[in-house]
């Protein structure tokens, strides 16, 4: 699905971005473009980067647990 239809950026590309760690829509813009001209993708964007990141966070039950000393 096309989301930056500015730049013809796709939400592939943009996730990808968002993979090599661009965590803001303002890193994303640097890495790829996406939301420099008019800014209408910006909100699929900030939800691109919240669906990717949630996607790559540690659960809880993943992290180690510090013994009692």
């Amino acid at each position: 699905m096309i989301v930056c239809h500015c730049r013809g950026l796709s939400d592939r590309a943009i996730r990808e971005v968002i993979r090599r760690g661009a965590h803001s829509a303002r890193e994303v813009a640097r890495a790829c473009h996406a939301g420099r001209t008019c800014g209408g993708c910006l909100p699929t964007v900030r939800e691109l980067i919240a669906l990717e990141t949630s996607r790559t966070a540690p659960e809880s039950a993943d992290l180690p647990v510090a013994a009692a000393s």
